[in-house]
Parts: structure tokens; C-alpha cells; sequence
């Protein structure tokens, strides 16, 4: 039985946490942590938990936690789990946290972007950045894992295999994303009340979004070269979803049949991707409330470019379900255990 304490237990990532850990008869939830509930009953405040749930709320007493858990999900605002993470931490559980303190490798970049000093960079280093699909290996022996936001799983995934073969031009690649609410998290701002995005989208964070330095330095990886990105996300009137359309200049001519065999060489195993038959393009209703990511593409071939598109649900392939998917790794465990969730409809 894996004992596992999550802090921000009632965000809506960490009520993600909760929904798919309760499903499990190989995990105990020995924490719900949450600063603004405490001592309130978790069922009271998540009302579908009622009779599922019936533990109070706690503290971020991470140190506390740390002698009860084999592991801890941080689903925190930035700056809470470097402010917080310790050696004695470490030394007793594992943590996977779900903000973006571990991320990016380079403290000065992280600094800049978030424009909060790091409370430990002397884990940076050690911390893997948890894509599943990409750093299997080295999750499986981490202590520390950054699991990656919604944007940059979807952004990421979508256009890993032809940024690995040298397919496309990495300084001509444009992102343009869109998300769903939830994605702004559950804290009450005036944009993101009912009234500001029903019947509206809206680009935000337009050449300045935190979330473009991750993806640049992960597509830098994958293809060997500097990466530089234009990314604008907009916020769309749905409670879930999100859906990345790439533009990139491609290097050399080459055919959908070559492009569906390049993607097939890396997610052909892969459980959680499904790569889009020709014609076929994703739709954040195919993969809601699944660790699925769709993923489709289209040559164009007046252009001399690509059109890449991906899917995924930002709550669970973009938060929780990846930080379980994660969990199951560091764990030894069956990487799809109690994360086979089929797509709702409708």
C-alpha cells in the first residue's frame, strides 16, 4: 500500500489528485492538505467526494508529512515546493510537484520568467522532468519530479517526434494553444468569473507566457538545436481541455506517410498517445477526463510547412493524471495503473 499526502488538495489539480487516487486499492491518501480549508471536512468542500471522503483538511506541514508518506504530490502554487524542499525531505519520501519549480534547469531563466527568487536550486539538477513518455528511465529512479503543466505536455508531445528527426525548422515554430477555465486554477479572479469568459476567448501572457522558456529548452533537447518559439494561449468558455495548433517550416519535402511513420516510431507503444489517422484532427471532447493525448498533422504543402495538432485534459494528462502516471514509475508499479479513464461522452 502506498501511503500518499497531497498539499492543495483543493485545487482543482489536487482535487483531480483525489479523484483518481480514491479509485485505488493499492494507495491510502494519508494527507489532504490545504491552507485556506483546514480542518474542514474535504467532502464538504468537494461535494462529489460525499461518502467517498470523509477526512478533514490539514496543513502544508510538509516536514510533518514527509514521515507518513512514501509520497508527496505538491499541487502548489510557484514557489511553495523550492521555498519548502529539503535534504531530510528527500531523504525520507519521494515528491512530485506539479508547479513549475523544477522545471527549467537554469535558475536565472526561472527567476526571470516567474519573477520569484528559487528557494532550492541545488535541486534543480537532480529533479527529472516527468514526461513519461520521454524520460521513462530516469523517472523510475527520481526522488524529485517536475511534472510538466498542461501546455507544455500537449505543446511538447505534439511536435517531439519531428523536432527528434530534424523534420522542422526549430526557429519557425508558432504554438498557438487554447484552454479551458480550470486551467486558470480555482482562486477567485475577476477574469475569470462567469461573466468575463462566457460567450468570449481570449489571448493572455501574448510573446511573455512563463510556459515558453519549458517548452523551448524540452524541444531544444529533443532536437539538438536552439529552439525558439512563438506561443499564445487564449482562454476558451469550457471547463476542461486544451488544444495546441503548431506551425513550423519543415527542413526537407517529405509525405504524410512519411510523417505518420515518424510519429508511429515513437508512440506506436506508447498507451496514452493516439496518433490521428490522415484527415482525422483532434477535439478536446475526445479526450476528456483521460490521460489521453490525440495527436493529428497536416502538410501543407503551398506553404513548405506543417501543421501539427494535439488534445489532451488539462486537469489530468496535464496535471494529475501525468503525476500519477509519474507516481506509477517511481514506484515500480504498471505505468497505466488506475489511469485506464475512457474519454467521456458527451
Amino acid at each position: 500500500m502506498i501511503k500518499a499526502g497531497i498539499i492543495g488538495a483543493t485545487g482543482y489539480a489536487g482535487g483531480e489528485l483525489v479523484r483518481i487516487l480514491a479509485c485505488r486499492r493499492d494507495v491510502e491518501i494519508v494527507w489532504y492538505g490545504s491552507r485556506s480549508y483546514i480542518d474542514q471536512r474535504y467532502a464538504d468542500i468537494y461535494r462529489n467526494m460525499f461518502r467517498i471522503v470523509d477526512a478533514k483538511c490539514l496543513d502544508d506541514n510538509i516536514e510533518e508529512l514527509a514521515g507518513q508518506a512514501d509520497v508527496i504530490f505538491t499541487a502548489t502554487p510557484q514557489g511553495f515546493c523550492a521555498s519548502v524542499m529539503n535534504e531530510e525531505i528527500l531523504s525520507k519520501t519521494k515528491v512530485i510537484d506539479l508547479s513549475a519549480d523544477f522545471r527549467i534547469k537554469d535558475v536565472g531563466t526561472y527567476e526571470k520568467w516567474y519573477g520569484i527568487k528559487h528557494g532550492s536550486p541545488q535541486f534543480i539538477e537532480e529533479a527529472v522532468y516527468g514526461l513519461c513518455e520521454v524520460n521513462r528511465e530516469k523517472i523510475k529512479n527520481a526522488r524529485l519530479t517536475a511534472n510538466p503543466g498542461c501546455y507544455t505536455t500537449c505543446s511538447i508531445l505534439t511536435a517531439y517526434p519531428l523536432a527528434k528527426e530534424g523534420i522542422i525548422d526549430m526557429r519557425s515554430l508558432i504554438i498557438d494553444a487554447k484552454s479551458g477555465a480550470s486551467g486558470a486554477g480555482r482562486g477567485a479572479k475577476t477574469p475569470n468569473l462567469f461573466c468575463e469568459i462566457n460567450e468570449n476567448m481570449k489571448a493572455y501572457g501574448v510573446a511573455a507566457h512563463r510556459h515558453t522558456p519549458e517548452i523551448e529548452e524540452q524541444l531544444g533537447y529533443a532536437s539538438g538545436e536552439e529552439t525558439v518559439i512563438n506561443f499564445t494561449p487564449h482562454l476558451v468558455p469550457m471547463n476542461r481541455g486544451i488544444l495546441v495548433t503548431e506551425y513550423a517550416a519543415l527542413k526537407k519535402k517529405v509525405t504524410s506517410e512519411e510523417i505518420k511513420g515518424i510519429y508511429d516510431k515513437y508512440y506506436k507503444e506508447e498507451t496514452f498517445i493516439r496518433v490521428m489517422e490522415e484527415g482525422v484532427y483532434p477535439e478536446t471532447k475526445w479526450v476528456e477526463g483521460s490521460n489521453y493525448v490525440d495527436i493529428g498533422f497536416k502538410i501543407d504543402t503551398r506553404t513548405n510547412r506543417i501543421i501539427m495538432m494535439g488534445a489532451i485534459d488539462n486537469l489530468v494528462k496535464g496535471a494529475a493524471g501525468q503525476a500519477v502516471q509519474n507516481m506509477n514509475l517511481m514506484f515500480g508499479l504498471a505505468e497505466d495503473e488506475g489511469l485506464k479513464l475512457i474519454p467521456v461522452f458527451p
